[in-house]
């Protein structure tokens, strides 16, 4: 009599050696049923298996193992298919016992991801709402495109905002609008005083960092679109006010840039409008945010200019300059480099001046920086102007406004670099004329005033001469005339004109032959360039090589040999009435 079966209730089961004995779980028939259709038997047909059997009886454990196969012998009840009826199915086969292939079982459906859903109820949301339209997966990306620019707008804003923020210290948002609104700057007479400073405070364990080594007034002559830059030595003599004698360079850590500023204008007699101090990684960051400049390294050594001391700042041992004669390309970091060297290291070479080279390849690279940031690709790519910002915001502080800036920018951007002017205190009336002395006073090495301590009226009448003085008369070239005709006394005359103009007269001679056409000998070497513009242009003369004069007359930066047509140009203007 058959066992009553119980639906796979569990059953007490005993094991000895891997064996069952007694009555224990019962197995399971196998999986799958054959599904019920229209045409189909009215009892469901047994399905062996629908998975890969790879020649193995299907339905059975593994007959290979003998105590599987005592297994079955001992209790066969236990198992529901008989031996008889298993069949062999070739791999991946689902069939039944007596050899049908059955129908095809319903497939589950596939789980979908969220975002796959989401895209559904947003299309099914769009289609009751526009019934009959096709979502448009352009107008999509215009949407996103238009929300990431937003994005980019917002942050860049905040940006500026906060580097406009810190530059001039004005924690009013409003004051963004002075962009768009600029306004009158300080002047006297068209003229506009800058008081730039800079210091090594950015330099992490520079021994007397808050010390002002770089001081210089940038003058902006908005009337005819001229600017003049002014070097002022950090080792000038000076009485600062409330601390008494010592280096200028210590006014601005015993009072700030006001007191700074007070000594300034006693030296040079100049009404300051307004002051920006700014600390030395301002040349690295500004060079990197326009994409680096040229400039014409032009030392007096042929080597070039060499600095062996040690640029501690990076991993590896190199000098801080080591640049040739010539144009040379900078990056930031070179910037930096060449704005720090004075080669006072052994070694050195090209820095005969010192802190006066420095600073005069400070003023050359500011004038690079200005020219590159005014560039079209710089002015129109927004991340340089964004960079170059940034780049001003971190390190520079001033008392100008951003109306203010814009304003200043309008004229900047009007000035060429050939029509601003580089200077020195020391080098105001030329290189034969220095107008500050070395001394050395209280165990300092110091520069003072050619007139004694504490005099400065020279030098700003000198200044004053300057700001109002012709670019001829500011380069105060020397000039020899000489006589090559059978008119007495054309020399003098011309030398007595060109004097009026602002040129140093050597000297008026008989020239050693005569000749028809007036010529100038140019020994300046190209570098009173305004000087020979305005001698080609009075004589209508033609530039010569003429070694025998040249030897003759060494100091002479220009010789003028007046001709024949000289005469016969002042005979026409006499007879015409001029």
């Amino acid at each position: 009599m058959p066992e009553k079966k119980d639906s796979f209730q569990p059953r007490r089961a005993s094991n000895i050696d891997g064996f069952f004995t007694g009555q224990g779980q019962q197995p399971r028939r196998p999986a799958f049923r054959t599904p019920q259709t229209s045409h189909a038997q009215p009892q469901a047909k047994k399905i062996i298996s629908s998975a890969p059997t790879q020649g193995r009886t299907v339905g059975l454990p593994d007959m290979a193992n003998p105590k599987t196969t005592e297994m079955l012998q001992n209790h066969p009840s236990q198992y529901a298919v008989a031996e008889e009826d298993m069949v062999t199915q070739p791999t991946g086969r689902r069939t039944t016992v007596d050899g049908e292939i059955p129908d095809k079982p319903q497939e589950m459906p596939v789980k979908k991801s969220r975002r796959k859903l989401r895209k559904e109820r947003k299309e099914a949301k769009y289609a009751r709402k526009h019934p009959g339209k096709k979502r448009s997966r352009t107008k999509r990306v215009l949407k996103w495109i238009g929300i990431i620019f937003m994005i980019a707008v917002i942050t860049i804003g905040a940006m500026f905002w906060d580097d406009i923020r810190k530059l001039t210290g004005n924690n009013n948002p409003l004051s963004l609008f002075g962009i768009f609104t600029p306004t009158d700057l300080k002047n006297d007479n068209g003229r506009v005083n800058i008081l730039v400073a800079g210091n090594s405070s950015d330099d992490i364990g520079h021994g007397g960092a808050e010390l002002t080594d770089s001081i210089m007034v940038l003058s902006v002559n908005t009337k005819d679109n001229t600017a003049l830059m002014l070097s002022i030595p950090r080792d000038l003599y000076v009485n600062i006010p409330e601390y008494g004698y010592g280096k200028i360079n210590a006014a601005y850590p015993n009072g700030g840039m006001d007191k700074l500023q007070t000594v300034v204008e006693d030296v040079t007699g100049l009404n300051i409008h307004y002051q920006a101090l700014v600390n030395y990684s301002a040349f690295r960051d500004l060079v990197n945010a326009v994409g680096g400049i040229t400039i014409n390294i032009d030392s007096s050594d042929e080597r070039g200019l060499y600095d062996p001391s040690l640029d501690y700042t990076t991993s590896s041992c190199c000098a801080l300059v080591d640049y040739p004669n010539g144009s040379v390309k900078l990056n930031g970091k070179q910037a930096l480099n060449l704005a720090r060297a004075r080669g006072d290291a052994y070694g050195s070479y090209g820095y005969p001046d010192a802190d006066y080279t420095r600073t005069k390849y400070q003023r050359i690279m500011l004038l690079a920086i200005k020219d590159k940031a005014s560039s079209t690709s710089v002015i129109a790519n927004p991340f340089k102007v964004t960079k170059l910002v940034d780049a001003i915001g971190k390190n520079v502080r001033t008392n100008l406004q951003l109306s203010e800036m814009q304003t200043l920018y309008y004229y900047g951007k009007k000035i060429d670099n050939n029509k601003v002017d580089s200077y020195n205190i020391r080098d105001l009336k030329g290189e034969s004329t220095y107008m500050l002395v070395g001394d050395t006073i209280n165990g300092q090495s110091v520069q003072v005033p050619a007139a004694g301590v504490g005099n400065f009226s020279d030098i700003q009448d000198q200044i004053n001469f300057i700001f109002t003085a012709t670019p001829v008369q500011k380069e105060k070239a020397s000039v020899v005339v000489l006589n090559a005709t059978e008119t007495v006394g054309l020399a003098a005359d011309q030398s007595e004109v060109l004097y009026d103009a602002g040129l140093t007269v050597l000297g008026h001679y008989d020239a050693s032959a005569n000749q028809t056409n007036t010529t100038i000998v140019d020994n300046s070497d190209g570098k009173k360039p305004n000087t020979l513009a305005y001698l080609k242009s009075k004589y209508g003369a033609t530039v010569v090589k003429d070694d025998i004069a040249s030897a003759n007359y060494p100091s002479a930066e220009f010789i003028v040999i007046v001709g024949a047509d000289l005469v016969t140009a002042q005979a026409n203007q006499t007879s015409s009435g001029v």
